[in-house]
């Protein structure tokens, strides 16, 4: 099965029941190509209501046969929907493009991740077994891992394919119906799968689209009959879906929020390596990443030598700036108009707060929404720029003379997903890496992930944990058994 999508003939229909059909919602979504800034479509369905209804009543309808199905059968799905995916990566990855805006060096990866998971996780479906206890006193206990049932994943823009798997492949591994909902930015990708879905063998009703804004996604978080929902973006739509969960079926809820990542370069760092690292870090996907190093700070002894390479290797990043549909590319533009001046006010409240412009700072071109990566100087470390996500290729460095100034200075934050440590000194990364208030933490690297350990963050930066078995725990319900053998 080859998907048959383009630019100029984009998937506008939602997915419910194994079936593409229309929203009987009348509102629409209104998407710009970030490249140029043209018109893709006017008409792209929100699901309302009615829509969420009738995808959780197939959802319902399916759940008890895909529970019961067997593991062999189950796994087979997951793991031809990965092949699907693969084979039609390029298909994909256009629908993607147009509206995020991000090149095909990342596309590729995003793809391969969702296909990679989806693979983890089926084989993870006869092996995510429970626990027993002996009976010595009388009673047989046993705990099974069971499915919840009705579930749902919002994912984000910044990563509309990769997210899906995180989000989709433990749900369905063990058990659970799934119904997704893709970004009002970048909903083109995720709605062709459908497609996907039904050639890999899903029952229907196992697996659903529905696109749409806030407003279906709280119409989701709300909803009486979904048992979970699992949300990635911002904390303060976090907060409201979390608030939306617990007034309604006190559904389950993993958030996987914002950041603003430290990156800790010692004196006995490898220089180059840190440079490398933490310039990648934030200019991959034009800064538009949750993990993004955004906080450089750099212990006095190599402050000079560091910021003149730094600033090199991000006046270097511009060349990496063009057209997302040339395969030279690996930088791309901001997502849209709404988060280019987003971008654009940071910078401009930057300056005016007294920091340093360093490096970059301007648009480029007159087309599109495309921005020299930035660096900011001599900030002070209550300013916004310092303290606030900005969601772009925009960071801030500052010096450091002693561990306990910067551990200090590090951990001052609402956030807590990403953090990372350069130094050459084993006990001292440790010790570091343990006192990060982080969910991860990088030695000697920053900003990455892994599909087999727990992605996630600390304080507002989330709740639960994607990836490995944490994610699986998470969509499933632990049941005691207890057996009386002695009646």
């Amino acid at each position: 099965m080859t998907l048959q999508y383009s630019a100029k003939n984009l998937p506008k229909q939602i997915f419910i029941n194994n079936e593409y059909v229309d929203s009987k919602s009348p509102k629409k979504l209104t998407l710009h190509n970030p490249k140029n800034g043209e018109l893709l479509a006017d008409d792209v369905p929100s699901a309302g209501e009615q829509d969420v209804d009738a995808a959780v009543d197939a959802a319902d309808k399916a759940f008890p046969a895909w529970k019961k199905m067997s593991a062999n059968q189950r796994r087979g799905i997951l793991n031809k929907f990965a092949d699907l995916i693969e084979q039609n990566a390029e298909g994909i990855a256009q629908l993607s493009r147009i509206s995020l805006g991000a090149p095909a060096a990342f596309g590729a990866f995003e793809i391969g991740l969702c296909a990679e998971v989806f693979r983890y996780n089926a084989g993870f479906i006869d092996k995510f077994g429970g626990e027993s206890w002996p009976q010595e006193d009388g009673f047989l206990k046993i705990v099974r891992n069971e499915p919840l049932g009705v579930t749902a994943g919002i994912v984000p823009w910044n990563g509309p394919i990769g997210t899906i798997g995180l989000k989709a492949a433990p749900a369905l591994a063990t058990g659970n119906c799934f119904i997704l909902k893709p970004s009002e930015k970048t909903p083109f990708s995720s709605l062709a799968l459908g497609t996907l879905i039904k050639e890999a063998g899903f029952p229907p009703g196992v697996f659903q689209i529905l696109s749409g804004d806030g407003s279906t996604g709280a119409l989701i978080a709300s909803h009486m009959r979904i048992r979970k929902v699992s949300f990635t973006g911002s904390i303060a739509t976090g907060k409201k879906i979390q608030e939306m969960a617990a007034k309604s079926n006190l559904k389950r809820v993993t958030l996987e929020l914002g950041g603003k990542s430290p990156a800790v370069v010692f004196d006995d760092c490898n220089l180059d390596n840190a440079v490398t690292w933490t310039a990648n870090a934030i200019t991959a996907n034009t800064g538009q990443v949750c993990f993004a190093a955004s906080r450089v700070y750099v212990q006095e002894g190599i402050y000079e030598a560091f910021i003149e390479k730094y600033k090199q290797a991000m006046k270097d990043k511009t060349k990496e700036i063009g057209d997302p549909d040339e395969t030279s590319t690996n930088i791309g533009p901001l997502v849209d108009e709404a988060q280019f001046k987003r971008v654009q006010g940071f910078i401009e409240r930057g300056q005016q707060g007294g920091g340093t412009l360093a490096v970059g700072g301007k648009r480029i071109g007159t087309s599109g929404y495309y921005l020299e990566p930035t660096v900011f100087t001599d900030v002070d470390p209550t300013s916004e720029i310092h303290c606030e996500e900005i969601f772009g290729p925009v960071s801030v460095v500052k010096s450091f003379k002693t561990e306990e100034e910067i551990m200090q200075l590090a951990n001052n934050t609402n956030f807590g997903l990403m953090a990372g440590v350069f130094t050459q000194d084993i006990n001292k990364a440790l010790r570091v890496a343990s006192d990060f208030d982080s969910g991860m933490v990088g030695v000697n690297c920053v900003s990455l992930m892994f599909t087999m350990t727990p992605f996630g963050g600390s304080k507002e930066s989330g709740l639960g944990r994607e990836c490995g078995v944490h994610a699986l725990r998470a969509f499933t319900e632990p049941k005691t058994i207890m057996i009386n053998m002695n009646y």
